[in-house]
Formats: C-alpha cells, structure tokens, sequence
C-alpha cells in the first residue's frame, strides 16, 4: 500500500483527478457552514443537543452536522440515496422499469439516472417543506423560537433553499464520480461522518488529561478500533467462491470454451442498507412520540431509544430482515442461473437451469446470515462499549464506521486499479517502440 501511494505522484492523471475530489469535498465542508435565513442559530443548537439518539441526530450524521445548524446543505445527500433505494424497489413492482435497467443498455442508464434525479428533487421539496413547517413549531429549551418570522415567505425560502443545496450536492457526487476518483455520493456522506472525528479525539484526550478516563480506557477502545476495524475490512472483502465449468464449444476446425471459473458470492451483500433502513424504522415512531404531548407515548419513546434493550433486539431483528429483502431485491439467483445456461455454463454436480438456481439461492441464504449476524454485531457495539463506561466521547462502531470502512476500501481499490492500469499502458508503449527499433 505504502508503495502505491508513492506510485500517486508518478502518475499526473491520478494526481488531477485526486486534486478535483478533494476541492469538491472542500466546496461541500464549505457550505455545510453557510445558514439558512431566518432561523435562530443558538435556539436551533440548544433543540438540536437534546435529540441525540432520534432519527433527527440520525440524520444530522449524515450530514455532518449541517441538519443542526440548518445549513443549505441540510438535508445532505439523503434525498438521493432515497429515491435510488425507491427507484430499485420500484423496479421489482414494474416489469417496464426492470426491462428498462436489463436490456436498456446506455440510453436506459441514462433514464434510471434521470428518474433518480426527478425524485431527489420531488422528496427534496416534500422534506424540505416538512422541515420548515415543524420548525415554525419548535422552540429551545428555554423556550425561545427556533424561526425568527414564522409564514409563507419564510417555508418557500427553506423549500428552495435546501432542495437547491440537495441538488447541487447530487451534482458534486456526479462530477467526482466522473472526473474525479471514488463513488462521488459516498465519499461526501463519507466527508460528513468524519468531519466529527477530530473533535472526538480531542475530546478524549481532554477525559483522558482530566482523569474522567484511565489511560487503561484509553489503550483498550484503540485496540477495539482496530480490531473492529480489521474485522469490517475481512468481512467486506470476504465472498464464496461457486465454481463454474464451461463446456467446450466446437465451431468449424477450432475448439472454444472449455474454461473453469467462479461465481462470487460477497458474504455482505447487502452493503450498509439495512443498518440504515433499521435505524431509520425504530427511530421514526420514537422521535414523532416524543413530539407528542402524551405522557404515554412520551414513556413508551424512551423505550426505544438507543442504549435499552428493546432498542437493541429490535434493531438486530430489523437488520437481519432488511439484509434478507435487500439481497433478495438487488440478485436474482434465476437470472444468473439462465445467464449460465445461455453460455453453456454450469456448477459441476449440479443441473443447469431451476436446480442451479435453487443451489445459488440456498448458499446465498446462508451467508447472508453470516453477513446480517457481522452487521448486527457491529452496530451494536456502540451500545455495549457505552454500557461499560458512559464517559466514552464516540462510538467505536455502528452504521458511521461501517460506512468510513467501506468507502475507505472502495476508493483504495479504484486508486489501485488507475495505478495498474497506468503500469499496463506503459509496458504496450514500451512493446512498441522496441518493435519499431528492431
């Protein structure tokens, strides 16, 4: 790795496009500190410190804390990443959306990439719209008014405030993902959860110095994060490998085919979805509880608020649903078995056709235990480290490392291939020029 780093400066293309992402990613830090007009910036943190644990702190992660100073980049990307989610459900609903992203080709990317955009602008103003009205609503806990001149002018303002940041966040993702180096929407969430970090660290230190946490605490969480995330980078790039054989083919004088083969199998499919469709479900119903002025709901609220044990199962049950509905959604076992069988492929013991796809669905089920049961435990050591010593700054764990991790590797891997392919294209140059010279 230390040796493909030094390669990064040898290769000026690989330079540009590195140099592109970060200046895009400070264009976004940027303005995730530019206010929306006409709110209270002091009451918006005293309401914001006090939601930690709701589907409002939930989000606010995402967007690197722009939620909570009500930023133009509020609502972050996650319009985007909603109406793709939607957009790929819809298209198990529709046959005509499924058609368009198997067989359209080009042009149908292009038109799944414009109806995703279509609707990150249609929840963009829905969110948005929501967002200024419950404001108008909200106080501090002193009591003093989150917006400054409650109406109509002050709900349109936010609409096309934050559905314009939204949109000009989806456009950054594009061009980084273009020009620049790494999936563009994931390195910004990723540019959002770490911005927190070094406050986090110096936090620490400062519990460390003041004797609120023993040097021993202090050993053992670094020696937890490493180990955590040693073990995230193994299970990501962990998969069953599915043999595949390849009957030999005869056409005129000259025999093809023949080749053996595998069909990868990641053992976490289903990426960092389900810890965020989970959250998101549990979070919902106890944040709009608490909202409410009834002392029940408020009670039954606080038992599903991070940290309690009915938080916890459900949690893990969620994701482990999600992570099952997700995988069976994004692969379809019958079409890659038929995609096998076209070209004359097959598993050796196995029938070609609907046992072929029995056989791949049955062995994607049980790693996709294996990849819901690493995600479970994972999310849930936060809890477990704060259940042991409440003094703990930051997590060590959960939905935000699974995500850091992941887009860590992912953009490793893309700097990897450049770097190969670079070495590749070289040694053809220098094939031909000692062609012409002999």
């Amino acid at each position: 790795m230390l040796e493909s780093f030094r390669n990064i400066f040898n290769v000026p293309e690989l330079q540009r496009r590195i140099l592109f992402t970060v200046t895009l990613l400070i264009v976004y830090r940027i303005g995730a500190h530019v206010p929306t007009p006409g709110i209270d910036g002091q009451a918006l943190s005293a309401f914001f410190a006090r939601q930690q644990g709701t589907i409002l702190g939930f989000i606010d992660m995402f967007s690197g804390g722009a939620l909570a100073r009500l930023t133009i980049f509020a609502l972050g990307i996650m319009p985007y990443i909603s109406a793709s989610i939607i957009l790929e459900l819809l298209t198990v609903v529709f046959p005509t959306l499924e058609k368009l992203k198997k067989e359209g080709g080009e042009q149908g990317r292009k038109k799944i990439t414009q109806y995703t955009r279509y609707g990150t602008v249609l929840i963009s103003l829905i969110q948005g719209l929501g967002i200024s009205i419950g404001l108008e609503s909200m106080t501090s806990p002193d009591g003093v008014p989150i917006v400054l001149s409650p109406g109509w002018s002050f709900r349109l303002m936010t609409v096309l405030t934050l559905t314009a940041g939204t949109i000009f966040l989806m456009w950054l993702g594009e061009q980084i993902t273009e020009r620049g180096i790494g999936n563009g929407i994931s390195l910004i969430i990723f540019a959002g959860i770490v911005t927190d970090m070094p406050a986090a660290l110096i936090n620490t230190l400062r519990l460390t110095l003041t004797g609120e946490m023993g040097p021993l605490w202090v050993l053992l969480l670094i020696g937890v994060m490493f180990a955590v995330i040693g073990w995230i980078v193994f299970m990501e790039a962990g998969h069953r490998k599915i043999p595949i054989q390849y009957a030999k083919k005869v056409v005129g004088r000259r025999m093809y085919g023949g080749q053996s083969t595998h069909l990868p199998l990641k053992v976490n499919t289903s990426g960092v979805i389900p810890p965020i469709f989970a959250s998101s479900v549990i979070m919902f119903p106890a944040t709009i509880a608490q909202f409410s002025r009834m002392p029940w709901m408020q009670n039954a609220a606080n038992y599903l608020m991070p940290g309690t044990l009915i938080y916890e199962l459900l949690f893990v049950a969620a994701i482990f649903f999600f992570c099952y509905f997700y995988t069976a959604i994004i692969f379809n076992p019958v079409d890659v078995a038929d995609n096998m069988k076209k070209y004359g492929g097959f598993i050796p013991g196995i029938r070609p056709g609907r046992r072929t796809a029995e056989y791949i669905d049955r062995t994607l089920t049980r790693i996709t235990f294996w990849g819901a049961s690493y995600l479970s435990a994972v999310c849930v050591l936060p809890s477990i480290l704060l259940s042991f010593n409440p003094s703990i700054p930051f997590y060590f764990g959960g939905t935000s490392l699974l995500i850091v991790v992941g887009v860590a590797m992912d953009t490793m891997q893309q700097i990897e291939s450049h770097l190969v392919m670079r070495h590749y294209e070289g040694f053809i140059k220098k094939g031909r020029l000692r062609g012409r010279r002999g």
